[in-house]
């Protein structure tokens, strides 16, 4: 969770979107990547597998009961990781290594494994800490951030008191978890059977439990899904349909393939803009404006917008 304040912590609040979480999995080295998730429904989630956690983004609401926040109840004995989030806008990425550190037999790099390693039977307080001061996980975590915004009408607006706040929900040991790093410990959903929609169909009652507490017609939540590259699978049997000249087959995996590979390129363009420092451009383009005349009144323009819009809230991780 993030607020508007100073952040003496360095960590800075990180957009919901799949390129900017699956660019951290990257520099992670851990070989997942992350897709948004608009629907439940079981026929989506097939579509997805091998699906390993989901990440949920809501408005935070300051619950303090000690159920977990529904019909779930506290693990104080979850033998995983788990690690507390003890630093604002930290919220995203303890989310993920919650997630991917409780994947079995997950590759990730050495940085990361040595973190992990080192935290090993640690409380998750103690965790948490670790994983906040670790200059590497603060630098993978900060790679995407934008730089601070320009005003241009004199003092910041007053701050918005919406929160939002990431968690993850994983299955383990035949049970359905929520991994929060603000709670104490672990909310433990209730077990699943194997078969049929598994993990998946206990999480999705869990999960639209909590966004029916919300008023109707509420979109203060995304959902995004932890899963396995498509890519390696996709090409290995691209491989074998042509070994074995299967043309229908193989045309389909082709049209695939270049689906994902066109979603990875839009990624990399639209990780590419966030990287890159726009300040040069913005003067040249005030420059410009300011030489013409046009500087003053596009500025009131803007402010009459802002006004217009009631823009000036931000959102919060």
């Amino acid at each position: 969770m993030a607020d508007d304040g100073e952040q003496e912590s360095g960590w800075t609040t990180m957009e919901s979107d799949p390129a900017v979480f699956s660019e951290l999995l990257k520099t992670l080295g851990v070989p997942l990547i992350v897709d948004d998730l608009y629907s439940l429904d079981p026929e989506v989630l097939a579509a997805l597998q091998p699906l390993h956690a989901l990440i949920f983004l809501f408005k935070w609401v300051g619950r303090t009961d000690e159920s977990g926040g529904g019909a779930g109840v506290y693990d104080d004995h979850f033998p995983g990781f788990f690690a507390n989030q003890v630093v604002n806008n930290a919220c995203a990425t303890i989310a993920v290594l919650n997630g991917v550190c409780n994947i079995p037999s997950v590759t990730m790099g050495t940085e990361l494994s040595d973190i992990v390693s080192f935290s090993a039977g640690m409380d998750s307080q103690t965790r948490g800490e670790i994983i906040t001061s670790s200059p590497f996980l603060l630098a993978a975590h900060n790679f995407l951030s934008p730089p601070p915004s320009i005003s241009v009408d004199g003092p910041k607006p007053p701050p918005s008191e919406d929160a939002y706040h990431f968690v993850v929900f994983i299955p383990y040991a035949g049970c359905i978890y929520e991994l929060d790093g603000l709670k104490r410990a672990p909310v433990r959903h209730g077990e699943y059977t194997e078969g049929g929609e598994g993990w998946l169909g206990k999480a999705r009652t869990v999960i639209e439990n909590r966004i029916a507490t919300y008023p109707p017609g509420s979109l203060h939540f995304n959902l995004l899904a932890l899963r396995t590259d498509p890519l390696l699978n996709l090409e290995r049997q691209l491989a074998e349909y042509t070994s074995s000249n299967q043309t229908g087959p193989a045309a389909h995996v082709r049209e695939e393939i270049a689906a994902e590979k066109a979603k990875r390129s839009r990624w990399a363009f639209e990780n590419s803009l966030r990287r890159h420092n726009h300040y040069g451009l913005i003067h040249a383009l005030l420059h410009g404006l300011a030489k013409t005349g046009g500087l003053e009144s596009a500025i009131e323009s803007a402010k009459a917008k802002r006004i217009a819009t009631g823009r000036g809230s931000k959102d919060k991780d």
